[in-house]
């Protein structure tokens, strides 16, 4: 089991990361990589936030789909994110090098070529 303490130390661990005050929503470079999830409950009021799961980007849709396949206690999707290199992760379900491994995958996704060493 993950937490959110353990969450932000991944995460500010890696190059030019920073926090939106008060919320799980890393950047780097002005682009997220690890966002809180946001559930519609109901059709008609706004998204309620799921600390608790975090959004996070992969490189491709196989990723993601390895991903879900390989433990969809952990990782899953919902309709909003068909399509996209995002998958979902509960946090009291992810095991620290899995979740270590997630994130930093994440923020390669969208740093600049310079920080990730690909320039």
């Amino acid at each position: 089991m993950a937490t959110f303490e353990e969450l932000r130390s991944i995460a500010m661990a890696l190059p030019q990361t920073t926090q939106v005050e008060g919320d799980p929503l890393f950047l780097v470079a002005g682009k997220q990589f690890v966002w809180t999830w946001r559930e519609r409950v109901h059709p008609k009021k706004t998204k309620v936030p799921r600390p608790e799961v975090l959004a996070v980007r992969v490189p491709d849709q196989q990723d993601k789909a390895a991903l879900i396949s390989s433990d969809p206690t952990v990782f899953f999707t919902e309709s909003h994110y068909d399509g996209y290199p995002i998958v979902l992760v509960r946090l009291p379900q992810i095991g620290l090098p899995a979740l270590t491994e997630v994130v930093q995958d994440s923020w390669r996704c969208v740093a600049p070529p310079e920080l990730t060493g690909t320039a």
